[in-house]
């Protein structure tokens, strides 16, 4: 198997006079996030696609969105095609979308169950999870993207649920349970390579979002729109865990208790994928951290993993 060739702004050399805003995103450390993640993140973000294509197609997406919630006051309430929503965008994704933004779409249904398994198990109140865990992209036919969100609003009812219940809050245990976070094993070679596969990630869901509207109930739509909200309250949750709260700032996507409208959620979409995968990696370094016996270092100093 060929090698597959670095992205310009790793394979240019630098200049002074002409720096890549791309190489020093990628070079930085600020953020936690694994080399290889990074580079498949920046290649889909300095791609053609994103550069010239998603200035075009984002107004004519949310044109669609607004046109869409007009049209649907005469569709039947409870409206739904999930198999055939699905259909299509294992349909779209095997054919349009781009290696990097296909391999991390794939990432994001595992590492999101991570994270839900590791708050669930280091609750006081221990919760069970649903994991998702598609292989491939024809996995993602089982209406996988829907469960996504129903798992997410299904899991902090219960988690709160039994917190209540048994009188208890969430607080850091005496020993983490880190067992749960692994890499995926999803590898970027295997993602479809034809010759349309060029979309971007941002453009791909910007696309996809009319099609959800469309063919999903408006409580689903509105559901998965604000699911998004969220990411503060799973932020919140780990870091009471691992005590260590100044993660926080990685996180970033509206408060969750004022709801956004849902011309943007293309945008936040592509956020909510990104603090998932930069939660996961610090969650693997304070795994790393407990099983050599040492801490992490954090804005704060030093934190341990029990």
């Amino acid at each position: 198997m060929s090698k597959k060739p670095l992205p310009d702004f790793l394979a240019r050399a630098h200049d002074d006079r002409d720096p890549s805003p791309w190489l020093a995103l990628w070079l930085d450390q600020s953020t936690p996030l694994p080399d290889d993640v990074k580079t498949a993140w920046l290649a889909d973000s300095s791609s053609a696609s994103r550069q010239y294509l998603l200035p075009f197609l984002r107004p004519l997406a949310r044109t669609c969105i607004v046109l869409l919630q007009v049209l649907k006051v005469f569709f039947p309430r409870n409206w739904s095609h999930s198999g055939a929503l699905h259909g299509l965008l294992v349909w779209g994704l095997k054919r349009f979308v781009s290696p990097e933004a296909n391999w991390l779409i794939l990432r994001h249904f595992h590492l999101g169950s991570q994270v839900l398994s590791f708050i669930g198990r280091n609750s006081p109140a221990p919760v069970a999870t649903s994991p998702l865990e598609p292989a491939d992209i024809d996995a993602l036919r089982n209406h996988l993207f829907l469960k996504h969100d129903l798992n997410l609003f299904n899991f902090v009812i219960r988690l709160n649920q039994a917190l209540r219940d048994q009188g208890l809050e969430l607080r850091k245990p005496e020993h983490l349970d880190l067992g749960m976070l692994r890499d995926p094993g999803l590898r970027l070679e295997d993602m479809p390579r034809g010759r349309l596969n060029f979309l971007d990630l941002q453009s791909a869901i910007e696309l996809f979002t009319p099609l959800y509207q469309l063919l999903l109930t408006d409580n689903d739509f509105w559901r998965a729109a604000n699911s998004l909200q969220l990411d503060e309250t799973v932020g919140i949750y780990c870091a009471t865990l691992l005590a260590a709260p100044e993660h926080l700032v990685l996180v970033n996507n509206k408060h969750p208790l004022v709801p956004l409208s849902t011309l943007r959620a293309g945008h936040r979409l592509v956020v909510h994928g990104l603090s998932t995968e930069m939660l996961h990696a610090l969650l693997m370094r304070f795994q790393a951290a407990q099983a050599a016996g040492e801490a992490v270092n954090t804005t704060s100093g030093p934190a341990t993993a029990p």
